[in-house]
């Protein structure tokens, strides 16, 4: 039946009431009595209710639809609404989730092409400042200790001084350059380059270890570049915003060729606060490679990124990253 004919005839089954309340020993006077005006008055109330109760049984079916649609999410492509109802919101039901596949793939497309070109910039950008500002400054390091070597005492701890403060310039820039294009990871591996990882963002206020777990499945380039990647975010949103003294980042290995990778902390949570660039930044990295990504609070405090990736050549993906 369709929602035309249920409506309808929801509303005549009210009128038919009225009707046969009417025929029946029900009469009115002319004037009418106060006592006849309210049980009219009561009568139509009754109706009413009626009416608005059959109503809202007959169109919950698109009050949910509605509630959908204001909380899908592409980032979040599980959320699907329930096919319930009569067949012209079952069908408006299957088309809006239909729509949201549509969409997400759509949106993974484009995600991967944006990501691709923001990877091919991090390199150029890595190479740049290797080539460029490195090769300047090792330039002018050398320049400096040769200076220092052959000046007076008077101005040489003022050269000595200016060399440090060029070799930790020099320093920064190649720690730029590494978390922009993780070299590491291309020629030694994710293992190794999670670990470098870690020990880059240990300092005197945070502890961060890694723990790889034996036995992972084989994983393309592309979806190790998005295991890094998230590892990577996760660590900076800690050591940012967090506010802990610790973090560990896990990789183990899950049944049917899984793998999961958690990045945990000991900080203040990210309680009820909005999701920023770096979290949807995250949930589009994951989209890529067809993976998990949940973001939650921990019982005892702190923050707990998970997402779980289908190992092996992870076929469903729409393109591969570049690096």
């Amino acid at each position: 039946m369709t929602l035309y004919w249920r409506i309808f005839l929801l509303n005549a089954a009210v009128f038919v009431a009225a009707v046969l309340l009417l025929l029946g020993p029900v009469t009115v006077s002319t004037p009418v009595l106060l006592g006849e005006a309210l049980v009219l008055l009561a009568g139509l109330v009754v109706m009413l209710i009626a009416n608005a109760l059959l109503l809202r049984i007959g169109l919950a079916p698109l009050a949910r639809l509605t509630r959908a649609m204001a909380t899908a999410d592409l980032l979040r492509p599980g959320s699907r609404t329930t096919v319930t109802g009569p067949g012209e919101i079952a069908g408006l039901t299957t088309a809006f989730n239909a729509m949201l596949v549509a969409r997400s793939a759509s949106s993974r497309a484009s995600s991967g092409r944006a990501l691709s070109a923001q990877e091919a910039e991090r390199q150029r950008l890595a190479q740049e400042l290797h080539d460029e500002v490195g090769q300047t400054l090792t330039a002018v390091l050398l320049q400096l200790k040769h200076t220092a070597d052959h000046a007076p005492d008077a101005v040489r701890a003022d050269l000595r001084q200016a060399q440090e403060t060029t070799r930790a310039g020099l320093e920064e820039i190649r720690r730029i350059g590494r978390r922009l294009r993780p070299g590491v990871l291309e020629e030694l591996g994710l293992h190794s380059a999670l670990r470098a990882l870690t020990t880059e963002f240990t300092n005197s206020r945070l502890s961060a270890t890694a723990h790889i777990a034996p036995g992972l499945p084989p994983l393309d380039p592309a979806t190790e570049l998005v295991l890094y990647r998230i590892a990577q975010e996760g660590l900076t949103n800690t050591a940012r915003h967090a506010g802990a003294t610790r973090v560990e980042v896990r990789l183990r290995p899950l049944p049917d060729s899984r793998v999961v990778l958690l990045v945990r902390d000991d900080g203040q949570g990210i309680g009820g606060a909005p999701e920023g660039a770096g979290i949807s930044g995250m949930r589009e990295r994951a989209l890529l490679v067809g993976a998990d990504l949940t973001i939650g609070q921990l019982p005892r405090g702190g923050t707990e990124i998970r997402l779980d990736v289908t190992g092996g050549t992870a076929g469903h993906r729409p393109l591969e990253i570049v690096r």
